[in-house]
């Protein structure tokens, strides 16, 4: 053999093995995480979701890599936002942004799995076919919000018992709010209270509902648990405060923010369960069997500087309930 031709084959070889080797590896999966809100609003929920997934040894960037896709508040985004994480192939789609997300991914996708967060129940949702065996490709977390609308209201009742007209603040977008102002209605009317329903959709209309709500002479608010609503957290709880109304809400990041009070399912903590279902499910795991964990434990969490800034007086029974005090 010529001295240049057994170069050449060396110099092939060497070129090839890598490239063959390179085809034998495992193609990272790529999970889709798609949101109804921003980035800057719900991005301290995200490392508790890889949290989970590190209990099932995936990291990102290191075994798995995440698509993020963030619909900004705007929920006529996602239908083309899931779309698009469908055409990239994802091997599990996340939608945790709410309701909002887990429809609009199910109606995208029948064969890709997909892992949910939601407040109201997915079995009526038509998410799933029972709690315990889905039956499809989702499965997730049910925060039960449903269940804590009647106790926020019951709260917000304790700390302006004189307050006989409960404002709900909801965006109509987001298909939960027809199942919390039902389930509002009757406790409010249990309580003997009068219920005005306040939709907004944008935060435009936000400013002139209080404005509304101001002239109306409402001094007490339920805001609706709505990925968008909360996006705006730090604009409710400073109109809040200049209109004098008690508001209440259904996570901790409203108090933390500067809103009254806070009553419902700690979001960090079913960030992480999602992540571990997630992880499960890139092991191999059916979603179709994985039940719907139900979030049962719910925090109270009461800031104590805009109680004084309202010019409130807290019970002392709702102050040894409280999980969390903001002083």
């Amino acid at each position: 053999m010529r001295r240049r031709e057994f170069i050449t084959l060396v110099g092939s070889g060497t070129i090839a093995w890598p490239l063959a080797a390179l085809a034998q590896q495992p193609a990272m999966p790529v999970i889709g995480y798609l949101h109804s809100g921003s980035y800057e609003a719900f991005a301290h929920l995200v490392p508790a979701f890889l949290d989970g997934l590190k209990d099932l040894d995936y990291v990102e960037g290191q075994n798995v890599a995440i698509e993020y896709r963030w619909a900004e508040g705007d929920y006529r985004r996602l239908p083309t936002l899931a779309s698009d994480l469908v055409r990239r192939q994802v091997a599990v789609i996340v939608a945790a942004g709410g309701t909002p997300v887990a429809v609009s991914a199910k109606a995208v996708t029948k064969t890709i799995p997909v892992v949910f967060l939601t407040g109201a129940d997915p079995v009526r949702l038509g998410l799933v076919s029972s709690l315990n065996r889905p039956g499809g490709n989702l499965t997730g977390i049910a925060a039960l919000n449903t269940a804590a609308v009647s106790k926020r209201l019951e709260l917000l009742h304790q700390l302006v018992p004189a307050a006989n007209v409960i404002a709900l603040l909801t965006n109509p977008a987001n298909p939960f709010s027809e199942f919390e102002e039902r389930e509002l209605r009757e406790a409010a009317h249990a309580l003997g209270l009068i219920l005005q329903t306040m939709n907004v959709t944008n935060e435009t209309e936000i400013d002139a509902t209080f404005a509304d709500m101001s002239r109306k002479r409402i001094a007490a608010l339920v805001v609706s648990p709505d990925p968008f609503l909360m996006s705006r957290r730090d604009q409710l709880a400073k109109l809040a405060i200049r209109y004098a109304m008690s508001a209440i809400a259904d996570r901790r990041e409203f108090p933390t923010a500067g809103g009254l009070i806070s009553y419902g399912t700690n979001q960090a903590e079913a960030s992480h369960q999602i992540g571990v279902y997630v992880g499960r499910i890139l092991r191999g795991a059916r979603p179709a069997e994985l039940p719907v964990q139900q979030v049962v434990r719910v925090e109270l969490v009461i800031n104590l500087k805009t109680v004084r800034a309202l010019g409130l007086e807290v019970p002392d029974k709702l102050l040894a309930l409280a999980d969390e005090v903001i002083e």
